[in-house]
């Protein structure tokens, strides 16, 4: 492996690719609207248009690994505490910063990788201090930075990432949302997971189970159910009436005959004198106490007057 040195520290190839590209856009800002190309090709790869004007610090790291061929081993993400867990996954992640290692910030002062809201490259190092080059800077810049360490959460190392990986673990890409579907991808259907021995056994049990349960339900004649139209026992007098309201009401008086004429008037009487018939004498309608109502706290309202 050929290392080229820089300030006395040797580079591998990747550090030396990734940095020779980031170092053209050096000066490069933001369009209007908050637009850059970076975010364009970004949400052009994952056919997402909500990257467009996204916050585009690890949009652009995505985009120049991808320039420099070394995506595999820096990761392309836009959300930087989602790239952090990456390198952590892979066992590339330390504390101490070198050449070509991504940083991530938080300025919050945190150490954990939840609270990453910025992500940078090193471009090298210089006692306790780093110069990076960082995009998405000053509010619209990508320009190189000298920062000190305190809000630093940790580094991220490519090349660690390659030694560590065989060739099958390599992925072109990993990213913290999913990508648009392939055209040429299968439509899955609900009936696919049917081919599971698992849920076929599952299916069988619960038949089981039902095809009992009704037949047990049908021996003991459960859910009975009324016939329509359904008519009420006929035991009373008069079955239009509702029971409840019968046991309130009183037996009616006997009606009486008002101003009836005599069919032959008496000798001596006037014919135009009509003749009243006295009614007879008959049960008291207010002395008869009705039955009692069935429910006892209700008020009755033919109770008879002392």
């Amino acid at each position: 492996m050929i290392c080229h040195i820089l300030g006395g520290v040797k580079l591998d190839p990747i550090a030396e690719e990734l940095l020779k590209t980031v170092r053209k856009e050096l000066g490069y800002r933001e369009k209007k609207g908050e637009h850059t190309k970076f975010g364009h090709w970004y949400a052009d790869r994952l056919q997402d248009p909500q990257y467009r004007d996204a916050p585009w610090c690890d949009m652009f790291i995505a985009w120049a690994a991808d320039k420099a061929g070394v995506s595999d081993y820096v990761g392309q993400f836009a959300w930087t505490p989602s790239h952090a867990v990456w390198f952590i996954k892979k066992d590339a992640w330390t504390q101490r910063p070198e050449p070509g290692a991504l940083v991530f910030f938080d300025w919050k002062g945190g150490k954990s990788y939840k609270g990453v809201d910025h992500v940078g490259i090193v471009e090298r190092v210089e006692g306790k201090k780093i110069h990076t080059i960082e995009a998405n800077v000053d509010r619209v810049w990508l320009k190189r930075k000298v920062r000190e360490t305190d809000k630093v959460v940790g580094y991220g190392l490519p090349r660690v990432v390659k030694a560590n990986a065989s060739p099958d673990e390599i992925r072109a890409t990993d990213q913290p949302f999913p990508s648009g579907e392939r055209s040429d991808a299968r439509e899955g259907s609900p009936l696919d997971v049917l081919g599971s021995p698992l849920a076929l056994l599952v299916l069988m049990v619960a038949t089981t189970v039902l095809v009992s349960l009704r037949l047990a339900g049908r021996r003991r004649g459960h859910h009975r159910r009324f016939r329509w139209p359904w008519n009420a026992p006929s035991s009373t007098p008069s079955s239009s009436t509702p029971p409840s309201r019968r046991a309130a009401e009183p037996l009616p008086p006997e009606i009486p005959r008002i101003r009836t004429r005599a069919a032959r008037p008496e000798t001596g009487a006037s014919r135009t004198t009509p003749t009243v018939t006295e009614p007879r004498p008959g049960p008291v309608a207010t002395k008869t106490r009705p039955p009692a109502a069935r429910t006892p706290t209700r008020r009755r309202p033919y109770e008879p007057r002392e």
